[in-house]
Order: C-alpha cells, then sequence, then structure tokens
C-alpha cells in the first residue's frame, strides 16, 4: 500500500516485519545509498546492556527488553533523520510508532511466515526462534499477533520474491518522495 501522492521523508525511515524480512540487510544497504546513519535495534540494545539479546530474554525476560526499546525509541525520537532497524516485536510496545512518526516513516517490509522461516533458516546466526519443535507455527503466531500492526506502516513492500537492492531501490525513491518500482 503506497500513498497516492507521496512525500519526501524528513524523519526516520523505519523498517518493520517479521524477523527473516530483511530490515537489517536492506536498512544497511538504504542508509549507504542516503548517506544517512544506520541502527539496528537488537544491536545497539546488545551494546548497552552488555549481553545478547537471548540473554537479556533469558536472564531479564521479554519485559525488560521491550522496556529497554522503548527507551532507545524515546532517545531516537529526538534524534537527526536515521535508518532503522527495530526487532520484529518491537511495534507491539504501546506508543512507539506515534514517538516516530511524523515525521518518520514506517515501511513494512513483507513476507510470508513460512518465507521468514525459510530465510531464517539458511542465516548463519542462530536465532531462538529456530531452536522450538517447529517454528513454523511460532512465526505464524507471531504473524497473527503482529499483522495489523505492521500493515498500519505507511508503506508495505512486498519483498518474497524481489531481489534486496531493488527494495533498496523503492525506498530510496520513497525517500526522494517518488513511487516506489515494488509495491
Amino acid at each position: 500500500m503506497v500513498s497516492d501522492a507521496p512525500r519526501q521523508i524528513d524523519g526516520h525511515i523505519v523498517l518493520v516485519g517479521l524477523p527473516g524480512a530483511g530490515k537489517t540487510t536492506v536498512g544497511r544497504s538504504v542508509a549507504k545509498a542516503l548517506g544517512r546513519p544506520f541502527l539496528d535495534f537488537d544491536l545497539e540494545i546488545e551494546r548497552r546492556a552488555g549481553m545478547s539479546v537471548a540473554r537479556i530474554f533469558a536472564e531479564l525476560g521479554e519485559p525488560a527488553f521491550r522496556r529497554m526499546e522503548v527507551e532507545l525509541t524515546r532517545e531516537l525520537s529526538a534524534a537527526p533523520p536515521m535508518i532503522l532497524s527495530p526487532g520484529g516485536g518491537w511495534v507491539t510496545n504501546s506508543g512507539v510508532i506515534a514517538m516516530l512518526r511524523p515525521p518518520g516513516c514506517l515501511i513494512h517490509l513483507l513476507v510470508s511466515p513460512a518465507e521468514a522461516v525459510r530465510r531464517l533458516s539458511r542465516s548463519r546466526t542462530t536465532r531462538p526462534l529456530l531452536l522450538q519443535a517447529d517454528p513454523s507455527v511460532k512465526m505464524q503466531a507471531l504473524w497473527d499477533a503482529r499483522a495489523g500492526l505492521y500493515n498500519s506502516a505507511d508503506t508495505i513492500l512486498n519483498v518474497e520474491v524481489v531481489e534486496p537492492q531493488a527494495i533498496t531501490d523503492s525506498i530510496v525513491a520513497l525517500a526522494h518522495g517518488r513511487m516506489p518500482a515494488i509495491g
């Protein structure tokens, strides 16, 4: 879903979607193309906490991690425009979307739960999600719980069968107020 009259994006560009949608990969590429800083929320939270996200969840619990996401979002609301890649569950934090937009813009990188699991299984990084008996059941549950929040994005790009460079080019076009090649 793309608005009829795109506007230039003067605030943060926030990439949202299921784990495995490509938020970090695309985010880095878009940041480079636009000459903006890139911030991966999970990496920044790990840096600040001095432990991995998995360890934060195990030792401090998910509510503590979500509070860290909200705190980081609050800080970023006053920061110069960046390309942001929050974790897949960031959208479930009450009020975080409103902290960044406007002028920020949320872009949902849409992949099916099955494709997300396929992509994660190819990753060199072990994801806790994949350690479950049936990761596809968990991914479907995440989708069912979050789809409405993801779909409240300003733009939805179906990235399931599109090369990362085409996704980058589309987001760069959106940032400049032009219609993207994909949608």
